[in-house]
């Protein structure tokens, strides 16, 4: 029994080790010259004939200053962040307590050394965890993700600080949790499933070691964290490579063949362990453990199961499922008896993280929310495939466009609890061109995450939509003009939005001024939460 309970040669990168202090020294950058090691300056807008590689840089100097991985300028994290002791280790990098030094606030900090990232595989994969990353920041129960930075040695990831530990600890502590406890910590992990799943993603990788706790509190919430093996769902895509940890994999994936329907195994394999002290499928090598999972002989009449409700042993049935077509969705699993909360579903409104940025996107002037339009229009489509998975399940007729009846039960799958006044101002801040419903580009627009406002292209395409002279400066005609198009043109919001943005006072507004409008105001509600919580 101890042998199934054993962890791997796996070390997670945590933020919540309590290894020995260990202060981070960021090694030197190796030019001579001070340049590389400046915030650099905002580019100023070109005429709109020139290209945009002209405005990004036009040198191989200039060039040199743009790292390889995120493909963005090089930032010297030591003039953002003072870095602390070392909180856990891993294959590819050192995990620091970090400070922000504008605002106290603490992060957990994971450096990874370039030299680590060889192949371009490598690179694409740490590219796609920080896209997750970005895409489900602000979703309960997931690490909320601050931003990456990239200097000459390391790439680093700067995430909220979880200081209560990783669950697998607390279980293995405990030994075995009451049906409540573990109830309660299980809706928090299909939390997670659903909200991935509804948002696009699997995360491949469910175990008890990647959930940490907040704080050390007896009823912390939980955060899921390392995504280093989730993907964008592809519709319709069948998945056949080999992923996640030996106890907790489902049987498809050892066939190579399977969906998102993984993610549930995985979890079901977690409750089964909590309730149990032990995972379902147990040997003492990966390969008896592959095999047992294959036989798919499920033990639910040896002890302790005798004790435990019926309720929670037809959960588990119905998440051990072998035929992932038979087994049990996470929306389905929420709604079952034994997970709800007394029984009964919680009354608690959960802020999830679309209802978070429609809401973030209500309250925005009018001219931010055409330019959002604008950069919208302009992402990828690697950088909208979580979004696109979004829409298409809140879209359920398959119309492309999202009515009032879908956005209401689109938001309602995720947890919110809204009153019909209140959805009816989501709505109708999102339906930009006002026809009643939100069309694909109106979605992408109001729930895109804002690190896209990181991207200085993003940021000059949306500025030079507006100014069509190529001046450099949006001026009152060309406001006028643009906003004409969507009813927004009367003279009263032209007023607003220029004595809000226009910060020098001579009735135009210039590339800085338009940068931070749009770079102000969008923190993420769990940013600010986190903040709240205690760092013991």
């Amino acid at each position: 029994m101890g042998l199934c309970c054993t962890k791997f040669n796996e070390i997670p990168i945590s933020s919540s080790s309590d290894s020995p202090p260990h202060t981070y020294h960021p090694l030197p950058t190796q030019t001579p010259t001070k340049t590389s090691t400046k915030k650099p300056s905002t580019p100023k807008p070109l005429h709109s004939s020139h290209s945009f590689s002209g405005f990004t840089s036009s040198s191989s100097s200039s060039s040199s200053q743009i790292g390889p991985i995120l493909n963005r300028p090089y930032v010297d994290i030591s003039t953002i962040y003072k870095f602390g002791k070392e909180l856990g280790r891993g294959q590819f990098g050192i995990t620091y307590l970090c400070t922000e030094k504008s605002t106290g606030q603490t992060y957990a900090c994971k450096s990874i050394s370039r030299r680590k990232l060889m192949s371009d595989k490598h690179v694409q994969d740490v590219r796609r965890e920080i896209a997750i990353l970005q895409h489900l920041s602000g979703q309960p129960n997931i690490v909320y993700f601050k931003g990456a930075y990239e200097d000459r040695s390391n790439l680093h990831l700067v995430m909220e600080l979880c200081s209560g530990g990783e669950l697998f600890d607390r279980i293995i502590m405990k030994g075995s949790y009451s049906e409540k406890e573990a109830a309660s910590v299980a809706r928090q992990i299909v939390n997670v499933v659903h909200a991935c799943h509804f948002m696009g993603v699997m995360h491949r990788d469910l175990k008890p070691e990647n959930f940490l706790l907040a704080s050390r509190e007896e009823n912390s919430p939980l955060k899921a964290t390392d995504f280093g093996l989730s993907v964008f769902i592809e519709e319709g895509k069948i998945y056949k490579d080999i992923a996640g940890s030996a106890f907790y994999v489902a049987p498809e994936v050892l066939q190579r063949n399977y969906g998102k329907e993984m993610d549930v195994w995985s979890a079901g394999v977690i409750i089964y362990l909590l309730l149990s002290g032990v995972p379902p499928f147990c040997a003492e090598t990966d390969k008896g453990i592959f095999e047992q999972i294959l036989h798919g002989h499920l033990d639910l009449q040896s002890q302790p199961w005798p004790s435990i409700s019926a309720s929670a042993k037809d959960l588990i049935r119905k998440m051990l499922t072998k035929d992932p077509k038979k087994r049990i969705t996470a929306a389905q699993v929420l709604e079952h008896p034994w997970i709800k909360e007394d029984g009964e579903a919680s009354d608690k409104p959960i802020d999830n993280v679309v209802l978070i940025r429609m809401k973030q996107f209500r309250a925005m002037n009018k001219l931010k929310k055409l330019a959002l339009k604008v950069i919208a229009e302009n992402l990828s489509e690697e950088e909208i495939t979580g979004l696109r998975q979004m829409f298409n399940n809140m879209d359920t007729d398959r119309s492309g466009t999202i009515t009032y009846e879908e956005l209401r039960d689109g938001l309602s799958r995720l947890g919110s609890k809204l009153t019909e006044t209140e959805i009816k101002q989501l709505m109708d801040a999102a339906d930009v061109d006002k026809n009643g419903t939100i069309d694909y580009i109106e979605f992408i627009t109001a729930t895109m995450h804002r690190h896209r406002l990181e991207k200085e292209e993003n940021l000059y395409k949306a500025f030079q939509y507006f100014d069509k002279d190529g001046s450099g400066f949006i001026t009152r005609d060309e406001l006028r003009h643009a906003m004409t198009q969507y009813g927004m043109g009367d003279e009263a919001t032209i007023d607003e939005i220029i004595n809000d943005v226009d910060a020098d006072k001579d009735g135009r507004i210039n590339y800085d001024e338009f940068v931070a409008m749009m770079k102000n105001g969008t923190q993420d509600l769990n940013e600010r939460q986190s903040s709240e919580i205690a760092v013991n």
